[in-house]
């Protein structure tokens, strides 16, 4: 595949498919063997390795229903030390049939089954709901692990309340013990775990390369997707300012911005449906470095950001057509990979 970049350097590439007869790849993540993990909404975890897939055991029981199911996976930033992955899961934990939430977990790989597991947490209550679970798992230079959970389709209720769950980005530390110095840890009533709020349902989450700063992306309704960078203790506005407007036409506010609230740095109407991001540092790829990549679920497509001062000043689709766009990867390898709905994993491999 032959494309021109925005400043009108040519880039040609072939888009490999590395892992094949996947039906909804939610995420993935790189072993140091140059092996693969891959999550299945269903509920499979995946090991693949010169072309052989192995289904890991002792993967924990999760609520599939609309959204939910297996999502996130991430390995410790000290994981060729100790050997620890993080996976984010919608889950009914309390077994009292009223749905589930959203659950975080870490765990070892053992003989191609999970050892060693331990829920680090589970958001409550759990709902029928089948929306909004969120949810990305990233680390920052501290070692602090941040996940999102979406407001499980509970807008005027959940996201402006910090005493509850959802609509939420979370810290903790690695083990699951709540950092002291969390910007809620000393708020009465509040959960602890709360980082920033005013959240819809992000399901994209990176650490920028060179500030460490987290940014996310999140789902609008019907217009109003955006990208954050997420601060300490701040509302991102969620449902008191949006782009978007309802999904039957009707609006439910009339601001997009508020004094006291964070503003995105970039926001898409009509909206992409974004999943997954990825900041591309690699030398493989010149002309992209300091871009962030966004999949579009809605369009079909791999989104190339271009930067400045945070913001988006240029977009590219890359890959369109190829299907719904839910994870991408920069792996240790260099090379760009991109979990496609029905598809599987392919690799954006430059030819020059």
């Amino acid at each position: 595949m032959a494309l021109k970049t925005l400043d009108n350097t040519a880039i040609t590439f072939k888009v490999d498919t590395i892992v094949s007869g996947m039906e909804i790849p939610w995420s993935m993540a790189f072993l140091p063997d140059n092996s693969m993990l891959i999550t299945e909404l269903k509920g499979d975890l995946i090991h693949f390795k010169n072309g052989i897939k192995t289904s890991i055991k002792n993967v924990p029981e999760v609520y599939f229903s609309g959204q939910g199911g297996l999502l996130d996976i991430e390995l410790d930033p000290n994981y060729a030390k100790n050997g620890w992955l993080y996976l984010s899961y919608a889950s009914n934990l309390e077994n009292d049939g009223n749905g589930g939430n959203t659950t975080i977990m870490r765990a070892k790989l053992k003989d191609f089954a999970l050892v060693e597991t331990k829920v680090l947490y589970k958001a409550t209550p759990n709902t029928k709901r089948g929306a909004h679970f969120g949810s990305r798992i990233e680390f920052d230079r501290d070692g602090y692990l941040y996940f999102s959970i979406g407001d499980r389709f509970n807008r005027d209720v959940l996201p402006q309340d910090i005493t509850k769950d959802a609509g939420k980005i979370y810290r903790i530390n690695s083990d699951g013990t709540i950092p002291i110095n969390n910007p809620f840890y000393n708020t009465k009533n509040a959960k602890k775990a709360i980082f920033s709020y005013g959240h819809r349902n992000p399901q994209g989450m990176a650490m920028h390369p060179k500030t460490g700063e987290i940014w996310a992306h999140e789902h609008g309704p019907q217009g109003g997707d955006e990208i954050n960078v997420i601060k300490a203790g701040k509302n991102y506005g969620w449902p008191k300012a949006s782009f978007g407007i309802n999904y039957n036409n009707t609006t439910f506010t009339d601001k997009t911005s508020i004094e006291g609230m964070e503003d995105p740095i970039h926001y898409w109407t009509p909206s992409i449906a974004p999943s997954g991001m990825a900041f591309v540092t690699s030398d493989k790829y010149p002309t992209w470095k300091g871009n962030v990549l966004v999949g579009s679920l809605k369009f079909q497509y791999l989104n190339r950001c271009v930067l400045e001062n945070n913001k988006v000043i240029k977009e590219e689709k890359l890959l369109e057509n190829i299907g719904r766009v839910r994870c991408v990867r920069q792996a240790p390898d260099g090379y760009i990979y991109v979990a496609v709905q029905n598809l599987g994993i392919v690799r954006l491999t430059p030819s020059s």
